[in-house]
């Protein structure tokens, strides 16, 4: 699983390690890294033009230290000081002592313009509120640039604890974070700064719980519901969908098109929608009756396509089962009956949808994803999947927060998110919890619509037929 941790915890970590290491130890392994993925990204150093941007931070003492290592290799090498009586003095002097050298910000267009690689050590993971009016022409120009860029720990200007952008900032092609992931790097909208990210291990001693985590095909596999010898329909898990309305059938059809492919033993229908339903998938057991009265099911999916059907969303609600409250069912919920719930209850909004209940407008969602995940499992007592370019799923009780690292942009496709309603309620029902259930289906589901639309467009109903490939795909 791949974790990320605040500043607070890293910076911990580096004075404790410090302690047990020579002098300039730590930042000399840094570097190491960090040149070597600067070589491997030049392909050929030699003859190559380099342009370090130097803070007054460590940061800009771990690109010192690797543009000495470039320089001994054959690039020229130039460092842009943006605050010589602060510069890294050790880094400076090795820079140099290879044959590097330095120049002023006035230099920098002419520079960088004729580099081939731009390694941003501007501001470290302690940088707050964008970039100082000094220092942003800088990424402006390696934006332009036909250079490489790539960002130490992490894009100066971005928040690393929080993913927000509150300013301006480097936008990287790759990122050389040491020691753990920040959680800026795996957060939108400062994912989007960091290109590619390579890990560096620099030896950190972490604690066991970290602020972000994120699965991996090996997690997800060990989670998924796999039924054994003694297995029956009713052991491996009932799933009632609640969904769909005469305007909006559709709804209905896609959630349970993803509920039957995701590990439930059988999936009941409870709506206006039963005949459409039936159409697709015969196999459905549908009720033309409530919610209270359909049978028994061991989870529920309320809410998409629902329309104003308050009644079915507060019978769901008054259910001792799991329940996931989605689209219609997220804005007709009763949030004390939310908070009343002795069951887990899993909350799967869009920003748009987040921003209503939590009263902000969707860009205030959308600029700080981690804090209003958080927030919402907080105010509704419920865990929390946030969809959008960077899902993320808050549980109920606190802890650490998922983030999901799958997905495609062709899944912003209308009925996609019913599709993922279906899948986690199926894991609701098969018995996984609600932080496992949400974290689970938005990997598969992230999954299966780069399987779907493998360049190009695909519809929600190929997302859902794509679920049993990207089953495969991470059992094998």
């Amino acid at each position: 699983m791949r974790t990320a941790y605040s500043v607070e915890t890293v910076r911990t970590a580096e004075r404790e390690l410090m302690a047990r290491l020579p002098e300039g130890a730590l930042m000399q392994r840094a570097a190491a890294g960090l040149a070597a993925a600067c070589a491997e990204l030049l392909g050929r150093v030699y003859g190559s033009r380099v342009v370090l941007l130097i803070g007054s931070g460590d940061n800009g003492g771990d690109a010192l230290y690797a543009g000495a290592r470039l320089a001994r290799r054959g690039a020229g090498v130039t460092a842009v000081l943006l605050a010589p009586e602060r510069t890294h003095v050790g880094g400076l002097a090795a820079l140099r002592r290879a044959g590097g050298t330095s120049a002023a910000p006035a230099a920098a267009e002419r520079l960088v313009r004729r580099a081939d690689l731009v390694v941003d050590g501007i501001v470290g993971i302690g940088g707050k509120g964008g970039l100082r009016p000094d220092a942003a022409p800088l990424a402006e120009l390696a934006a332009d640039s036909r250079a490489a860029v790539v960002a130490v720990d992490l894009p100066s200007g971005i928040e690393a604890d929080t993913g927000e952008v509150l300013g301006a900032a480097v936008r990287a092609d790759l990122t050389v974070t040491f020691g753990t992931h920040k959680p800026g790097l795996l957060i939108d909208p400062a994912r989007g700064y960091a290109g590619s990210v390579r890990l560096v291990d620099i030896g950190l001693e972490l604690p066991a719980e970290a602020e972000l985590e994120a699965l991996q095909h090996a997690d997800v596999a060990a989670r998924l519901p796999v039924p054994g010898a003694e297995s029956d329909k009713y052991r491996r898990g009932v799933v009632g969908i609640a969904a769909g309305s005469a305007r909006y059938p559709g709804a209905a059809v896609l959630a349970v098109s993803g509920a039957l492919r995701g590990g439930a033993g059988a999936v009941r229908y409870v709506g206006p929608a039963g005949d459409a339903v039936i159409a697709r998938f015969p196999e459905t057991l549908v009720s033309r009756q409530g919610p209270a009265r359909a049978g028994r099911v061991q989870a529920w999916v309320v809410g998409p396509g629902a329309g104003d059907d308050a009644s079915a969303v507060a019978e769901v609600l008054g259910a001792e089962v799991p329940v996931l409250v989605d689209a219609d069912g997220l804005r007709l919920a009763d949030r004390d009956a939310v908070r009343a719930r002795s069951a887990p209850t899993l909350m799967t909004p869009h920003a748009g949808e987040a921003a209503a209940l939590l009263g902000v407008s969707r860009e205030a969602v959308e600029g700080a994803r981690l804090a209003s995940a958080r927030e919402l499992a907080g105010v509704y007592g419920a865990t929390v999947l946030l969809k959008g370019a960077t899902t993320l799923v808050a549980d109920a009780g606190g802890g650490a927060v998922r983030v999901n690292p799958t997905g495609t942009a062709w899944l912003a496709t209308a009925g996609s998110g019913d599709v993922l309603s279906g899948l986690a309620g199926s894991l609701l029902a098969a018995g996984l919890s609600a932080l496992d259930a949400g974290s689970v289906a938005a990997y598969l589901h992230g999954l299966a619509g780069r399987f779907a639309a493998d360049g190009a467009p695909a519809g929600a109903h190929d997302v859902a037929s794509a679920i049993p490939d990207a089953w495969r795909d991470v059992r094998d």
